[in-house]
């Protein structure tokens, strides 16, 4: 700073020196004259620099700064130290764009940058392929106007990406992919796109495997049993040895006709082609069913108690949720001691439905609880095959409680018994014109 006043002060001091002198020696109007003069000399001078420095900073990547005289030479020097310092960090931030976009680009995900509005800012190759995107062309661009499938836009209409949406058929070759959204930042959206056709096949040939199979064994086993219920009951047969055999033949061939149809029911939810077929239920006659169902099941060796608490209707499939209803019943009661108490009950929770079964068993580790709903799962495989159990029940509540939107919730303790409870989402809730009468019964 103070080399600059020195290069004004000390050029100004002069010239005002000089024109004193010119004032004393040859009059005011050569001093005036002289001082103009130079005065109009110094601006041409500031504004040629000026000039120049515009004219540099039009094009400062290609065109050299220029070499300023008097107090533009330290100014260009600052002006150039900084430039070349901002050009160095955007080489620097540039290269490590390069660097991620390199990465992002041989990730076996399509990827998509959406700003404001869902418009595009940047995608990979093979987000590209996936929805027909141009990295040239599209870049602004909102992705509804180029990505029409009317299940992506209702999706991002929807503002709900807790679960990856399923998109079939996204080309002529018939892609399948799993869309996953990610918020971040204020505005923006990170796209994940994902080629899933193998794994879909590989699931749907195993879902049809396990379905042929379950037929091809429906057809032997019935007459297997049928044959094992007629010799069971032939007057003739007095070995006892042979008598128990027929039994436990009898007993094992309706476990596996079991196995056999809640085979056959999980296929059946699982298959994505299978969409929901909804009714309006009156819930608590269907209670009412299960309940008599129960004490049937029990053979008056437990208190079945049944307990309808709300008359809220349900909208969802009757053979489906009978079916899920049923199991955990049955469970209860398969798993309580005799003597002890199974409940059902039907109740309102802030306005959702919800299905529960308490009961006075033996109850669960909480440690096996978050694996109970696995596919033959078995806390205690030996007790399981006593009661006769397949080990597909938990499964069937599971997928039965996704496709109705529901939650399955399990609280157990260890000698005092479990819950097993779904609770359904307020919108299930349907208007009937009945009136249901609340019972408390055994």
């Amino acid at each position: 700073m103070f080399y600059f006043w020195q290069r004004i002060l000390f050029p100004l001091s002069i010239l005002v020196i000089i024109s004193l002198m010119l004032w004393l020696i040859f009059g005011a109007l050569p001093a005036v004259l002289f001082f103009a003069a130079v005065i109009l000399l110094y601006h041409l001078f500031h504004l040629y620099q000026l000039l120049a420095l515009e004219h540099w900073l039009t094009d400062p990547e290609q065109r050299t700064i220029p070499d300023g005289r008097g107090l533009w030479e330290e100014v260009f020097a600052k002006i150039n130290k900084v430039v070349r310092g901002h050009q160095k960090e955007r080489a620097q931030r540039m290269a490590a764009l390069q660097h991620l976009e390199q990465a992002t680009s041989a990730l076996p995900e399509g990827v998509v940058i959406l700003g404001e509005g869902d418009r595009i800012e940047w995608c990979n190759p093979l987000a590209e392929k996936y929805f027909g995107l141009s990295s040239e062309h599209d870049i602004g661009q909102q992705i509804t106007y180029l990505a029409r499938q009317p299940q992506f836009v209702e999706y991002l209409a929807q503002q709900d990406f807790a679960e990856p949406l399923i998109l079939r058929g996204m080309s002529p070759e018939g892609l399948i992919l799993s869309i996953k959204l990610i918020l971040y930042g204020e505005a923006q959206k990170l796209l994940i796109c994902r080629d899933i056709t193998r794994f879909e096949h590989i699931e749907t040939m195993r879902s049809d495997f396990v379905a042929n199979v379950s037929h091809e064994l429906r057809t032997p086993l019935t007459v297997v049993n049928g044959f094992v219920e007629t010799l069971h009951d032939m007057p003739s047969l007095e070995n006892e040895m042979a008598r128990r055999a027929i039994h436990l033949m009898g007993e094992q061939t309706q476990r596996m006709e079991r196995l056999v149809d809640d085979l056959l029911t999980l296929s059946r939810l699982e298959d994505k082609q299978n969409p929901l077929h909804e009714e309006l239920i009156d819930a608590p006659a269907l209670l009412r069913t299960l309940h008599q169902e129960g004490l049937s099941l029990s053979a008056q060796q437990h208190n079945v108690i049944l307990k309808i608490e709300t008359d809220l209707p349900l909208s969802g499939n009757y053979d489906e949720l009978h079916s899920a209803f049923g199991n955990l019943l049955s469970n209860a009661i398969r798993y309580t001691p005799k003597g002890g108490d199974v409940v059902l009950s039907w109740q309102s929770q802030n306005g959702q439905p919800a299905f529960s079964v308490r009961d006075s068993g033996i109850g669960i580790d909480p440690k096996h609880i978050p694996r109970l709903t696995e596919r033959f799962y078995r806390v205690d495989k030996s007790r399981s095959r006593e009661t006769g159990g397949t080990g597909l029940g938990l499964a069937i509540v599971k997928h039965v409680a996704n496709r109705h939107h529901a939650q399955l919730l399990i609280t157990s303790e260890e000698g005092r018994g479990s819950t097993f409870s779904i609770i359904f989402p307020a919108g299930r809730v349907g208007l009937v014109d009945a009136k249901f009468n609340l019972v408390d019964e055994k």
